[in-house]
């Protein structure tokens, strides 16, 4: 099969042909021409099947042929998705794949200045892809409308919902016109996602591709048993064993990810880590020093890491155990690309053992036990069929400026109000205790009128 075939213009093939695709992915072969015939979809596909063509090409072709005036602060293509990094991927997607093409088209993300957004928006836009938080943000300002939105799709909706943007996208979707063209795209299906479906899309096709359970059967996995306090020393040992790939090292929260860089760096190995507490600039820094080689090593946050793509990784390495067991084939899968063999190699401590077995039971497989690095103690093999939940989840959360409201406090429920010790009626959630002021001998007395 052929990208002519689907039902895509000339112009664009060979666009794409010239880009150096040559034939469409399965998951670009079943969407693109239900997304020209106007249909809704749910599309159940991971990272790296080649979503983003398969909605943006049909989409491009679609406003290229029906151009119109945009009226400024207006979009015609509203794309959301969980993260900076994905967000700017898609947009330079819809860059390349619209390119000779009089389509306009802009990225709203948090982190950098609302300046050059807002300039953006006053022209009017065929595409926008935006993250939730930004989008609200401008919306909020007065400076985006969205009753011209003709098709809006929701990226990692997944992704979105576990980071707390669940509220965001119900008020998104709600700002949008009825009459419109939805597509969603999720590497898992939770109840919350069927039920976004269900109430909001009409008669979705749906499409699944690459069930999440498998795995690359180019990439190499291993797990080894150590304590906590020798994981540090373990990923020294895999960096300068393993001098001469490109490494990407997952941590669960942004403080691992800061410490591991600062050990790998003590022992001379140059090393940039990625995660929400990053500005923007620092962000496109770290990931621009990879790309290139200049860093070897990325320390990510799996919130974080979500849209980066970049070729020739040769190890990943799991410092910590997800505690969703998705994640663990999201995670491996940033190795073993474009047909390249690829080592995944996870760290499991006594309290991740309950993880390693959830993510075994997943992808079916028994993960090989690995001998840790010299000079390294490692753990005998457990029993993991003994293993119980840890009662306390590390989660990273989303950056301040991206988080939704309420996000933090258990989806948007009230704090509970302060009590007072003489019985007397609770202060609101959230004031500030009474303070007493000193009497000013100076200033007189307020008159009773």
């Amino acid at each position: 099969m052929s990208f002519d075939t689907l039902g895509l213009d000339e112009i664009i093939v060979k666009t794409l042909t010239a880009s150096g695709y040559e034939k469409p992915t399965p998951i670009q072969a079943k969407a693109i021409p239900v997304i020209l015939a106007g249909r809704d979809v749910v599309g159940l596909a991971q990272t790296g099947t080649g979503k983003t063509a398969a909605f943006t090409l049909p989409l491009i072709q679609r406003l290229n042929k029906n151009q119109t005036h945009t009226r400024p602060g207006s979009v015609r293509v509203l794309i959301v998705s969980p993260t900076r990094e994905l967000a700017a991927q898609i947009h330079a997607s819809v860059r390349t794949y619209s390119k000779g093409l009089s389509l306009i088209s802009a990225c709203v993300v948090g982190g950098v200045s609302m300046r050059q957004q807002k300039n953006a928006l006053k022209r009017g836009l065929d595409f926008l892809v935006a993250t939730p938080g930004r989008l609200l943000d401008l919306a909020d300002q007065g400076c985006l409308r969205f009753d011209d939105v003709e098709t809006l799709i929701l990226d990692e909706a997944d992704q979105m919902l576990d980071i707390g943007f669940l509220p965001a996208i119900k008020r998104i979707i709600a700002a949008c016109p009825k009459t419109r063209q939805t597509l969603l795209f999720s590497a898992t299906m939770p109840k919350e996602i069927k039920a976004l479906s269900r109430d909001h899309l009409h008669n979705p096709e749906e499409i699944a591709v690459a069930a999440v359970s498998k795995t690359a059967d180019k990439i190499e996995q291993g797990v080894m048993h150590l304590t906590s306090d020798n994981k540090i020393p373990a990923i020294v040992g895999l960096v300068k064993k393993h001098s001469e790939k490109q490494i990407i090292v997952f941590t669960r929260t942004k403080r691992g990810a800061d410490r591991v860089v600062r050990r790998l760096e003590g022992s001379n190995l140059p090393a940039a880590a990625i995660h929400g507490n990053k500005s923007q600039n620092q962000r496109e820094r770290a990931l621009g020093a990879f790309r290139e080689g200049k860093c070897r090593v990325l320390v990510a946050t799996d919130i974080a890491a979500r849209g980066i793509d970049v070729p020739g990784i040769g190890l990943v390495i799991n410092f910590e155990l997800p505690n969703v067991p998705e994640v663990y084939v999201h995670r491996i899968g940033r190795t073993a690309r474009a047909e390249r063999d690829g080592l995944a190699i996870s760290f499991c401590d006594p309290e991740e053992q309950y993880y390693l077995r959830d993510i075994q039971r997943l992808i079916k497989i028994e993960i090989p036990v690995l001998p840790a690095p010299d000079g390294v103690e490692g753990l005998k093999t457990p029993n993991l069929e003994d293993a119980r939940k840890p009662k306390v989840v590390q989660q990273q959360r989303p950056p301040r400026r991206e988080r939704p409201a309420g996000a933090g406090n258990g989806q948007g429920k009230p704090k509970p109000a302060h009590k007072r010790a003489d019985g007397g009626p609770a202060k609101p959630a959230g004031a500030r205790p009474t303070r007493r002021r000193r009497p000013n001998k100076s200033r007189p007395a307020a008159s009773a009128g």
